[in-house]
């Protein structure tokens, strides 16, 4: 019978050392796996986990780098996709260890507090009815079992300073920002906002890897939105979006030399970006007085923009 090696990250709140454990190849789920090895092996190893269901979100654990909840994941799935029979596990990235696989969600729950992650009923309404097309639009964010797979795959967050908002909690601003019958909208829009909304790269990994499929990236597009239609416009990264909008609205393509200008102001941009730029001039990739023409079809794109203007409205 085929032998699976499970090369696990141990961590005992001093030493970090890897481990090796073997298991006959069986049908099994990964989460059934460990348990086999803790049972069988090895009692010291610890991770979490408790319906088995894919529903508390504790089990979540990195595989040969990528974040899965380990209850729902098949062995066999996982073998087929890095066609291997070694699996290296490691805890959640950016998650402080507590010890081997077992993360601390301390984080997550500094996060919610920061977005008031939790209903905020408006005074003027006597019931909590609501339409079913308004239960649609928090349905699928409410999905959300906070196991943490989409802020271990965030990328923004691996270069991070601390400020930004993880993902997760960008989905309970979203959430609650939908919610027809709380009274306190755009309140968590301002809240993710002041918690670099803007910074995230829109990698899309928060919403592949999602065991949910909650589309976290779109609800990131949605807030921002929110934000300049609530007056925000003056951020670097408001400026930065108009500057992309305006230009391929105005031409069909983006004005490099001025995007820098436009996002940081002349004093940043000169401080910041001028050696850069000086190098791409002198090599011939930028050309400081070119100024983009309209392309052939540019009234085409134009009612792009006109239709998409219509759906927002709709929306």
């Amino acid at each position: 019978m085929e032998t699976i090696t499970f090369n696990i990250k141990r961590f005992d709140g001093e030493r970090t050392w890897n481990q090796e454990y073997r298991l006959p190849r069986e049908t099994s789920t990964l989460l059934g796996c460990l348990t086999k090895i803790r049972e069988e092996q090895d009692p010291t190893l610890n991770f979490t986990s408790n319906c088995r269901a894919a529903i508390c979100g504790s089990c979540a654990v990195q595989v040969n780098g990528s974040a899965f909840l380990a209850c729902e994941t098949q062995l066999d799935a996982l073998l087929d996709t890095y066609q291997t029979t070694t699996l290296y596990l490691e805890p959640l990235n950016h998650f402080p260890v507590v010890r081997d696989l077992v993360v601390d969600f301390a984080p997550v729950e500094k996060g919610m507090r920061k977005v008031d992650a939790w209903l905020c009923p408006s005074k003027e309404r006597r019931d909590h009815l609501q339409s079913e097309a308004d239960f649609h639009k928090i349905a699928k964010p409410a999905d959300c079992i906070l196991c943490g797979v989409c802020v271990s795959e965030c990328r923004e967050l691996a270069y991070d300073d601390g400020t930004y908002l993880p993902p997760a909690m960008m989905n309970k601003a979203y959430r609650f920002e939908r919610d027809s019958r709380d009274g306190e909208r755009g309140k968590r829009v301002l809240a993710a906002l002041k918690n670099n909304l803007w910074k995230c790269i829109h990698c899309e990994q928060c919403s592949s890897k999602c065991p949910k499929k909650i589309p976290v990236a779109d609800e990131v597009s949605y807030l921002r939105r929110r934000a300049i239609a609530l007056g925000e416009t003056k951020s670097e990264g408001a400026r930065h979006a108009f500057s992309f909008y305006d230009d391929v609205r105005a031409t069909g393509l983006l004005n490099e030399t001025m995007l820098a200008l436009r996002t940081e102001g002349l004093g940043k941009t000169v401080a910041n970006r001028m050696p850069f730029a000086i190098r791409m001039v002198a090599a011939g990739k930028m050309n400081p007085l070119h100024a983009p023409k309209p392309v052939p079809g540019i009234e085409s794109v134009r009612k792009l923009y006109e239709f998409s203007q219509k759906m927002e409205k709709e929306v």
